[in-house]
């Protein structure tokens, strides 16, 4: 006797039900491909305990890194409230109290599984070299504070410390060239090192003191000079030096110092400061900095009143008395003050005070060193009145704008040896790709190569057509198999 009309289907439901879920099986199992997940993401915060304000950045990147180096971008950046670390000597907890509100602001940003293995790092620049020759003790207690607020906090806690002026230096070079994708670019798929590239130099003005970093045509005469480094599996040899008490605000004390001294009795007549510009002064102030020499001429107890006369040649004559120039005679690699340099190449980037200043005079857009000359100089010569009423809201720095370009000139054409010919070379920037520029990001860089790399996680999957295939023969699988059952019910139940 032959089957049943329902055991025949019920027979056909069970066949599609296996050569279905089978081929769903094959595709699932055989058609996979091997694929690699991406990185997890790690994270970093450095602080810039600079020498007039404090900033903290969040930098992250993927944790397979690239060449024992991580491809680093920033996440987060943060301004902190108040003046720099080395101003709190009085009371240094309040050092340490400054950085919670930034610091909470990181830890909200990067994911709470991730705040203990976080490097966190404070380095101190020139501000903090300066209080340290002043008053050991108190940079001590200072960075002894910082350390306290960090090592509570949850992340992983690398110290704090006072950069020396060549790793400030080396670290903002390294900071440009990465930003400009002179270190790494990705091309086709993959990261790699670019063919031809044009090594930027980098030339930074703080407040306390300024750094020029480059790449040399030739070898490099004083090993003092030299920093190295190895980034993304390539080696790098710089000429860097700093020049501490030579950053924007310590130039302007002893500016005002070198003048007073000159004057000693009578009111100071300031030629950087705009003519009809009047303050009354105490010098006491400008002798804390181990920058400032005082004179036993001066009776620093009493205020001094400050007369501006807007003579931008006399300016530049004061300010070049700052310099020791007579010590490079007869020397062709020598900048000033017998300080070894060998002969500037190829393009710079000029940013912190160098760029805020000239942004303020309208000088970013690369003009002819003439136009920028007589811009400054146009600038300096306008009362003082006019001045206040073209710039409202910029009365903190506003005096100094004319002392300040200045010095910009006379440091770079008479210091670091610029001419007409290679003005064109240096660009006046804060950031570029997207990220700011200054020695944090390039510390943070060679801080990844200490940081074990983690291997890309390995899965299976499929493509979209065969994952949806798959979908296909499951949704049959079970259709076939529920209709299998439901024949079976209904025939159970005759």
């Amino acid at each position: 006797m032959g089957l049943s009309w329902k055991e025949r289907v019920f027979t056909a439901l069970l066949g599609v039900a296996a050569t279905s879920g089978l081929t769903m099986l094959i595709l699932i199992l055989v058609k996979a491909t091997n694929v690699f997940l991406p990185a997890d993401t790690k994270f970093g915060i450095v602080f810039d305990a600079g020498s007039s304000h404090t900033s903290l950045f969040v930098y992250q990147w993927p944790a397979n890194k690239e060449k024992d180096t991580g491809v680093v971008s920033q996440a987060l950046t943060c301004q902190i409230e108040g003046p720099g670390i080395s101003s709190y000597a009085s009371d240094p907890a309040q050092a340490g109290e400054s950085l919670k509100s930034c610091l909470e602001e990181a830890l909200a940003l990067i994911p709470q599984t991730q705040h203990q293995e976080t490097p966190t790092f404070l380095g101190a620049t020139a501000g903090m070299r300066l209080l340290s020759q002043k008053n050991s003790s108190q940079a001590r207690d200072i960075l002894a504070a910082v350390s306290q607020t960090l090592s509570k906090s949850p992340v992983d806690f690398w110290g704090a410390k006072i950069l020396t002026g060549q790793d400030e230096g080396a670290f903002g070079w390294i900071t440009i060239n990465y930003v400009l994708g002179m270190l790494l670019k990705y091309s086709s798929g993959q990261w790699i090192l670019p063919e031809e590239r044009m090594l930027v130099g980098a030339l930074d003005l703080g407040g306390a003191s300024t750094q020029i970093s480059f790449v040399p045509q030739g070898p490099i005469g004083d090993q003092s000079t030299q920093a190295t480094f190895r980034l993304y599996g390539a080696n790098y040899s710089i000429y860097t030096h700093s020049y501490l008490c030579f950053g924007r605000d310590q130039v302007l004390r002893r500016l005002l110092a070198e003048l007073a001294q000159r004057s000693p009795v009578g009111p100071v007549r300031h030629p950087c400061y705009h003519s009809g510009y009047q303050a009354t002064l105490s010098l006491a102030p400008l002798y804390e900095s181990p920058c400032v020499h005082t004179t036993d001429s001066l009776n620093l107890t009493q205020n001094v009143t400050v007369e501006g006369i807007g003579n931008p040649g006399d300016c530049v004559a004061a300010l070049q008395r700052l310099f020791n120039f007579s010590s490079c005679k007869g020397q062709e690699a020598c900048a000033f003050n017998g300080v070894y340099q060998p002969p500037v190449h190829g393009q710079f980037y000029a940013f912190s005070n160098f760029y805020y200043t000239f942004h303020f005079l309208n000088l970013t857009s690369r003009q002819p060193l003439n136009i920028v000359n007589d811009t400054i100089w146009r600038f300096c010569q306008k009362p003082w009145k006019q001045v206040e009423a073209s710039y409202p809201g910029e009365e903190h720095w506003l005096r100094d704008y004319c002392a300040s370009g200045l010095y910009i000139l006379v440091l770079l054409l008479e210091g670091y040896k610029f001419s007409e010919e290679t003005w064109p070379s240096i660009q006046f920037q804060k950031q570029a790709g997207g990220m700011d520029i200054g020695w944090t990001l390039g510390y943070m860089l060679n801080l990844t190569g200490m940081i074990p790399a983690e291997a890309l996680t390995q899965w299976r999957a499929q493509s979209y057509s065969i994952w949806m295939a798959g979908v296909v023969f499951a949704v049959l699988t079970l259709v076939a198999i529920l209709g299998a059952a439901a024949v079976h019910f209904f025939w159970t139940q005759d």
